[in-house]
């Protein structure tokens, strides 16, 4: 659905500019130079399929620098249950999205469904060994595991937010839903065919909203039913801060994620078999980049006016929010525009955390500021930038925030009232990690915050 719309868009511009005496015959010659570039269809399924699997391998290792990020900014005593939800989740994503997920997110919708929800008729199979089918242009077991690492990503969003006062069955219960059902249902609407794309025309290319503020919302409700950490809210607006227990460890998670996002955005083009597809994934590559550099650099600017003093994980989410901001259209937008697309999300993260903490919203990473906020932003931003309404996109914007928010408070509520989200005061206060995990990640700090 993405590239199709892409390439409709390539089409319409190509024509325009050969409708004009000054560009006829440039145009003319381009679009012969494209098409005799194209490679043949046994081809092209091969580089198609390749750029689905070098993507959500790329994908797939943001959930190390996930992990990373989070087991940095989390104190020394809740380290290795942090690694355990990581790691944990991402297994879980996994299975969901192979049992159910996939064929909720890609029900085939009819013509007269609304788009809403729906299910596909058949349990989602494998080609067979050594088989291939050229009319889908792309194997469908890549296609498969590059949608399968983007459900896993948006359940990570949720794990660095509740971080330190969450106990891992729960937790794990919740990611099973999420990506077995929420996730699935949100992606149907647009990727999928469903009602947003159909009837709205909403443009979400990489997941601003679909994955990225579908993680946030579910983490929002989440953080708002748990509570904040012990301790963390004082009286008179007092905020007691708990350092991370190792920034280079985080930024290095930083650096990972903002790797795997080339994999994230690039390979959300969906197609390689033409000169213009590879040229539109370099086009990608490096508007990706320059979002982030934008992030990172108004964070540092920003911090520094305000608090005399650069903030270094501001400037790690002053980079993933210039990413999350660019996702929802990484193509269409000039370099320049890019680059102020990412300086806005990064002044997002800067004046949104304190917000938060305002309001005693308790998130450990800033996964709410980065994903939910940005996220909209993002999508809301296409409306300039890309092939998209304003009205078109708020509806996206709005119609994912009810249904994350009321499935995601119905499923935390459920756990709250039966086996309990959080732990007891006396395991918070010692750390999650003994009576989760049984190992200190780190031996002798178990005592730090």
């Amino acid at each position: 659905m993405k590239s199709a719309i892409l390439k409709t868009g390539a089409v319409a511009a190509t024509a325009l500019l050969a409708s004009s005496p000054a560009f006829a015959a440039p145009a003319a010659d381009a679009a012969a130079t494209v098409a005799a570039d194209a490679v043949g269809g046994g081809t092209a399924y091969i580089f198609n399929t390749l750029l689905f699997l070098i993507g959500g391998f790329l994908v797939m290792w943001m959930a190390a620098g996930f992990a990373m990020l989070e087991a940095g900014l989390v104190r020394a005593k809740n380290t290795s249950t942090q690694c355990l939800k990581n790691i944990g989740l991402y297994a879980i994503a996994g299975l969901m999205f192979w049992i159910i997920g996939y064929n909720i997110a890609y029900p085939g919708f009819g013509e007269d469904s609304m788009g809403l929800f729906g299910m596909a008729g058949t349990v989602y199979g494998m080609q067979d060994v050594g088989s291939a089918d050229l009319d889908t242009g792309y194997s469908v077991a890549s296609d498969w595991f590059f949608q399968m690492v983007f459900c896993a990503t948006t359940a990570s969003i949720v794990s660095g937010t509740l971080a330190e006062r969450i106990k891992i069955v729960p937790f794990f219960i919740f990611v099973t839903i999420l990506t077995a059902v929420i996730y699935p249902v949100v992606v149907s609407w647009e990727w999928g065919g469903g009602y947003l794309d159909s009837v709205w025309g909403f443009s979400d290319f990489a997941g601003s909203t679909l994955v990225h503020s579908t993680g946030g919302w579910a983490a929002l409700v989440g953080a708002l039913i748990l509570g904040p950490r012990l301790g963390r809210y004082g009286a008179n607006g007092m905020v007691n801060v708990f350092p991370g227990t190792n920034i280079p460890l985080a930024t290095l998670g930083t650096f990972i994620l903002w790797l795997g996002w080339f994999g994230f955005n690039g390979a959300s083009q969906l197609a390689m078999g033409t000169v213009g597809d590879v040229s539109d994934v370099s086009k990608i590559f490096v508007n990706t980049n320059m979002a982030a550099c934008g992030g990172v650099v108004i964070a540092i600017i920003l911090t520094q006016l305000r608090y005399k003093k650069a903030d270094v994980t501001m400037a790690m989410n002053g980079a993933l929010a210039g990413l999350v901001s660019i996702t929802a259209e990484p193509l269409a937008p000039t370099v320049g525009q890019s680059i102020l697309i990412g300086m806005i999300g990064g002044a997002i993260v800067v004046f949104t955390v304190p917000l938060l903490d305002k309001f005693k919203i308790d998130d450990v990473v800033g996964a709410i500021p980065v994903h939910l906020v940005a996220g909209i932003w993002g999508t809301l931003i296409v409306a300039w930038t890309g092939d998209a309404t304003f009205v078109g996109q708020l509806v996206g914007v709005l119609l994912t925030m009810v249904w994350v928010s009321v499935a995601s408070g119905v499923i935390w509520l459920v756990l709250k009232t039966t086996i309990g989200l959080r732990p007891s005061e006396e395991i918070e206060l010692a750390g999650l990690d003994i009576h989760e995990t049984g190992v200190e990640a780190y031996p002798g700090l178990a005592n730090q915050g």
